[in-house]
């Protein structure tokens, strides 16, 4: 089956299916059960077999899930099973604190440098990155193979970036800026609009108000 025919509410469940397994792991738990799974994670037992049964065959019946087996297979459908070069665009308060993140680099995403155009901040180093000119991108991007960029920059600008990120050959964006993006359709986007999220908890703390 097509990974291109699943609903997207099924794959951005994965990241927490993976999550969670990797905590039962972590507590040498080997075997468990959709309803057990359920309680942990809080979806149906009938969602969770529905959404694995999308990617093939995991479980058995009477015996459940190999937690190991599930975990990897998983990690291999959110293409976590190679590596992906990223860069990091504007070395503020959040490009700094996502370079000083090991998750990232344990998860296989390997941060290869940050960028400003700040010249105040340039040559300034976070962790083992030095930061580099915003100018010097495009001669980056061709020389390191870079897959990701990690835009955490203001708006005004943004867009820009993104087409000279795109012209260099950047097929992934991971969008911090409060901006929607155009880009072509071989070019994939994912926003994280900070705003948004902490409005919608805005919301569901008052609608019984």
């Amino acid at each position: 089956m097509s990974n291109k025919n699943i609903s997207m509410a099924v794959i951005r469940r994965l990241p927490k299916y993976h999550r969670y397994l990797g905590d039962l792991l972590d507590r040498d738990i080997q075997r468990i059960s959709s309803k057990e799974l359920s309680d942990i994670i809080g979806f149906t037992a009938s969602q969770i077999r529905q959404d694995l049964n999308n990617f093939g065959g995991f479980g058995q019946q009477g015996y459940g899930y190999n937690v190991e087996e599930l975990y990897n297979e998983i990690g291999k459908i959110l293409g976590l099973s190679r590596t992906y070069n990223s860069i990091i665009i504007g070395a503020g308060n959040l490009g700094q604190a996502i370079a000083n993140y090991s998750g990232f680099t344990k998860a296989g995403f390997k941060i290869k440098a940050l960028f400003d155009a700040n010249p105040r901040m340039i040559g300034l180093k976070i962790r083992d990155f030095e930061i580099l000119d915003s100018d010097d991108i495009e001669e980056f991007v061709a020389e390191n193979d870079i897959d990701i960029a990690i835009l955490c920059i203001p708006k005004n600008g943004a867009q820009e970036v993104v087409d000279r990120l795109v012209k260099s050959g950047i097929k992934g964006v991971w969008n911090f800026a409060p901006l929607d993006l155009e880009v072509p359709n071989d070019v994939i986007v994912e926003n994280v609009n900070l705003t948004e999220s902490l409005f919608t908890l805005s919301y569901l703390m008052n609608e019984d108000k």
